[in-house]
């Protein structure tokens, strides 16, 4: 699909309905999770996508203080977007607790709490260096999003081929449709921001090339980003499945031909992960 204007993007998104309504998440067999075996070292991988769908709030806040976060168009998409990602890392807990994996009740203050300060002081000043930028930047915030949104899709669509769990398979069947909506925003916003102003793609890139890490590295600790990568990612399958879903992708966007940081990131990390298993 091709837009013209950002308005066109947000009329598309709100006709997308939502996947994870009441009703569907009353009709997910709860009660039959604990009758298929889950690998336990998909937990922190599930762990992990609990509590980068969850801070999502804080995110959102950050971004209202820039001239992107201003913009009526991603402002109301950001309201909704924020609604479906805590929906998801509560359904991601509901499943954990379903399958034994007893969670405490206050998990989301804790995930909130374990930002680190650094990370919070980062984000302050990245925050207020970009309103010195002004709308410029808003193209590298969509296509940041898009490379996120993409990235976290293909997370969940590599956990449902590797897991293989029948209730979990349809819970992120549901959570990968409202992903596919987020990303063909982000997508889109991302494009248009591109294609109008040529100092708008040059900064876009230099941030992306210097700066990109997986989602949730930074607001989560490294470690854990190094082990969600390292098992759904590691080994050739996996790499060449994000180069095609994401790297290959985001190579499409006006300036972004020759982008190699996406793979070479994920390819440093598995290769640290694969060293570390054979010290061990």
């Amino acid at each position: 699909m091709r837009f013209e204007t950002k308005q066109d993007i947000l009329d598309w998104y709100e006709k997308q309905p939502r996947s994870l309504t009441p009703e569907f998440i009353s009709a997910i067999p709860w009660d039959d999770v604990d009758k298929y075996p889950l690998d336990k070292r998909f937990v922190p991988v599930l762990l992990y996508m609990r509590d980068v769908e969850t801070p999502t709030d804080m995110y959102h806040q950050e971004l209202l203080r820039t001239p992107t976060g201003k913009d009526p168009v991603i402002a109301k998409f950001m309201e909704r977007w924020g609604v479906e990602e805590l929906t998801h890392g509560e359904v991601i807990n509901r499943f954990l607790n379903q399958a034994g994996i007893v969670t405490d009740e206050k998990w989301q203050a804790q995930v909130r709490k374990t930002v680190s300060k650094l990370y919070r002081m980062n984000t302050y000043l990245i925050t207020s260096l970009t309103n010195l930028v002004g709308k410029k930047f808003t193209a590298t915030h969509m296509t940041f999003g898009a490379i996120h949104e993409m990235s976290t899709a293909q997370g969940y669509r590599r956990l449902i081929e590797l897991a293989d769990h029948p209730v979990l398979t349809k819970i992120l069947g549901g959570i990968l449709r409202e992903e596919s909506a987020h990303t063909q925003f982000y997508r889109s916003v991302a494009l248009i921001e591109l294609r109008q102003n040529e100092l708008s793609r040059r900064i876009a890139r230099a941030v992306i090339d210097r700066f990109w890490q997986p989602v949730g590295q930074g607001s989560l600790h490294k470690s854990r980003t190094h082990y969600m990568i390292n098992t759904l990612f590691g080994g050739i399958s996996g790499l060449e499945l994000l180069e095609k879903t994401v790297n290959d992708r985001v190579k499409q966007f006006p300036g972004f031909a020759d982008l190699t940081r996406i793979t070479e990131t994920v390819k440093d990390i598995t290769r640290r992960g694969l060293s570390e298993a054979e010290a061990a």
